[in-house]
């Protein structure tokens, strides 16, 4: 076998492989070295006219209490402090009685959505957003709750959302990521793996507490190694790989892994272009607001205009056992101005129609009391909301019971959540599948509805 000139002999494919990953940038295709601009939309699983491209979850992390945001219930104020046997209020830790909202709903746009008054800029959008006001989860801890919400199961083997996108549509831009992670720090969340789907599905994590694309994203330049040399690296690379593969047949791992480094090399030289937010004008920026939370949303509408499939969004502050009153105050005052400015911002450039924004936690509230004045998990009824990417705006959907405990009316859950997010972007929930340990696995596994209703 040929050494190319200048290049170290390796005795072992792994030695060799070892060495040459000097960062993420290390390989890539010989013919896309250069390459610097959107390759067109590869959808190998597609099953119908999609309505969107893209998705942007906004992820509150810790449970949000819809009571307090986006369910208004005046008749917790009739019993304020009792536990009327109508319902049954028990959850996992001991709770008191009834506890009212303190926080004012007003009707907002032509629909007359009611929003919280901790949400006055979101509350300007209804009428692009379609409220859900009776989603179920599936477990009423954090973990297995979030699992449950991002992969359909309580366990972390399972790919999440971002990953079964990645998978069924492929990548509209081969020069970023398909499934970018957004969070404050750039260690993986444990809601955006790949499960047993190939490794190139796994997110890609961007810590957008940095000031700089190279702070944001681990590796994103090879500080030892020119282009051109890396260029020499994977051609020998290749070498290797023939002979591997002539000698012990294909490799899924390998391959995965050589489409990851691929991806990473590209994005040298994009990356960095798309995660430059002083790009921005200032206006604009201003318009989002400041801090991380807010420069995520702005770069989560980068990514999107820039052909990345699907953005999470994270922010963990939602976990309101005691002092509710005060720290929802904090946690919607960071949030409700970039979340607003991003809905604007898609829209006025055309990419709303396109882009399908969900926001939600792992479950919502009690409206019964804990610790005096914080209240409980409850995955029996919850609130989230969706617009864009071919949702019907203005409408609120489904209902809790008088008091916001359990869903009652047009029950969405999770599984009709996610098979409703995929019937969107075109693919058919109970055909999209993966076969793993001797079964095909799905998404929803044996459940899930799309929701008709709320499809515009």
């Amino acid at each position: 076998m040929a050494v190319l000139p200048d290049t170290p002999t390796y005795g072992t494919r792994r030695e060799a492989l070892r060495s040459l990953g000097a960062g993420i940038s290390s390989v890539a295709l010989a013919d896309l070295l250069f390459t610097n601009q959107a390759s067109g939309s590869i959808a190998p699983m597609q099953h119908f006219v999609p309505r969107a491209k893209h998705v942007i979850f906004l992820f509150m992390r810790g449970g949000p209490s819809h009571l307090d945001l986006l369910d208004p219930k005046p008749l917790i104020k009739t019993y304020a402090g009792q536990r009327p046997e109508s319902v049954k209020l028990r959850t996992e830790r001991v709770t008191r009685g009834l506890m009212p909202s303190p926080f004012k709903f007003r009707r907002y746009g032509q629909s007359g959505t009611e929003v919280s008054d901790l949400f006055p800029n979101i509350g300007q959008c209804v009428d692009d957003i379609c409220v859900l006001r009776s989603v179920v989860g599936g477990n009423p801890n954090h973990a297995p709750a979030g699992n449950w919400m991002f992969s359909g199961r309580i366990d972390q083997i399972h790919p999440t959302l971002g990953a079964w996108m990645s998978h069924g549509l492929g990548t509209e831009n081969r020069n970023l990521p398909g499934f970018v992670s957004l969070r404050k720090v750039a260690t993986p969340s444990r809601y955006v793996r790949h499960g047993y789907l190939p490794g190139e599905h796994q997110a890609t994590p961007i810590d957008v507490s940095q000031d700089t694309p190279d702070q944001m994203i681990a590796h994103l330049q090879n500080s030892k190694l020119a282009p051109a040399d890396q260029h020499h690296q994977f051609d020998f690379l290749q070498q290797l790989n023939r002979k591997h593969q002539a000698g012990r047949g294909n490799d899924a791992v390998l391959e995965a892994r050589i489409r990851s480094m691929e991806t990473g090399f590209r994005m040298q030289f994009t990356a960095g272009e798309a995660c430059d937010l002083n790009l921005e004008t200032q206006s604009l920026r201003q318009s989002y607001g400041e801090g991380w939370f807010a420069d995520g949303c702005l770069l989560a509408r980068r990514l999107v205009e820039r052909g990345v499939r699907y953005v999470q969004l994270e922010i963990n502050q939602w976990d309101h056992h005691s002092d509710i009153n005060r720290k929802i105050r904090e946690a919607t005052r960071e949030v409700d101005q970039p979340i607003a400015a991003l809905l604007k911002d898609l829209k006025q450039r055309g990419l709303l129609d396109e882009t399908l924004v969900v926001w939600g936690g792992e479950f919502g509230r009690t409206p019964v009391s804990e610790n005096g004045n914080g209240r409980d998990h409850n995955h029996y009824g919850f609130s989230m909301w969706m617009a864009g990417g071919g949702i019907r705006g203005g409408m609120t959907y489904g209902a809790t019971d008088d008091f916001g405990f359990k869903a009652v009316k047009n029950i969405v859950t999770v599984h009709d959540l996610h098979a409703t997010i995929l019937y969107l972007l075109g693919l058919d929930h109970e055909r999209l599948t993966y076969r793993y340990s001797g079964r095909d696995f799905r998404l929803t596994d044996i459940h899930g509805n799309v929701v008709e209703d709320i499809i515009a």
